[in-house]
């Protein structure tokens, strides 16, 4: 998901204010994101207080741990840069009832839990980040293999004959 995507579905109306972004985005920058990179926001259970950005540049993954308000200061945000030889990955595991799935990932130590919708989401992002520590493009990245042609059959009553004409 987009970094605007996150702020469009935020639990709490301040944790992605204009104010909080223009603090993160600069931070983002440094390390190689885009402006609206894609990135996973884990909410955690205070998300009006602080929460982590995990965000996949070519480098590596940025850990951006955002404060949303401290006291005489306002918004504040530190990161680091994990290069992908050194992130550390936990286990993609899923859990189906009917219809329904639960999953579960770690990631850097945040442990990353959806259901149905949202646990297609972690997947999708858990690849993106399974296929960089391997070194090779997302899936969807990936070009398309080529397909071969099939020459045409040729039609029955246009046979080829090695005769010219002569006017």
């Amino acid at each position: 998901m987009r970094l605007s995507e996150w702020r469009a579905g935020a639990p709490a109306r301040e944790a992605m204010t204009a104010k909080v972004l223009g603090v993160v985005e600069p931070v983002l920058a440094a390390f190689g994101a885009s402006r609206d990179t894609d990135c996973w926001v884990a909410w955690g259970d205070e998300p009006a207080v602080r929460y982590p950005i995990l965000a996949p540049v070519a480098a590596g993954l940025v850990v951006c741990h955002v404060r949303v308000n401290l006291p005489q200061e306002g918004p504040r945000a530190s990161a680091k840069l994990v290069r992908w030889n050194r992130v550390q990955l936990g286990e993609l595991g899923i859990e189906t009832q009917g219809t329904h799935r639960l999953l579960s990932f770690q990631v850097e130590g945040h442990v990353l839990r959806g259901v149905d919708a949202e646990a297609d989401a972690i997947a999708a992002f858990a690849l993106i980040l399974m296929a960089a520590t391997d070194g090779r493009p997302p899936l969807d990245a990936r070009p398309a293999p080529a397909r071969r042609r099939r020459a045409a059959p040729a039609s029955p009553g246009r046979a080829r004959s090695g005769a010219t004409r002569t006017a």
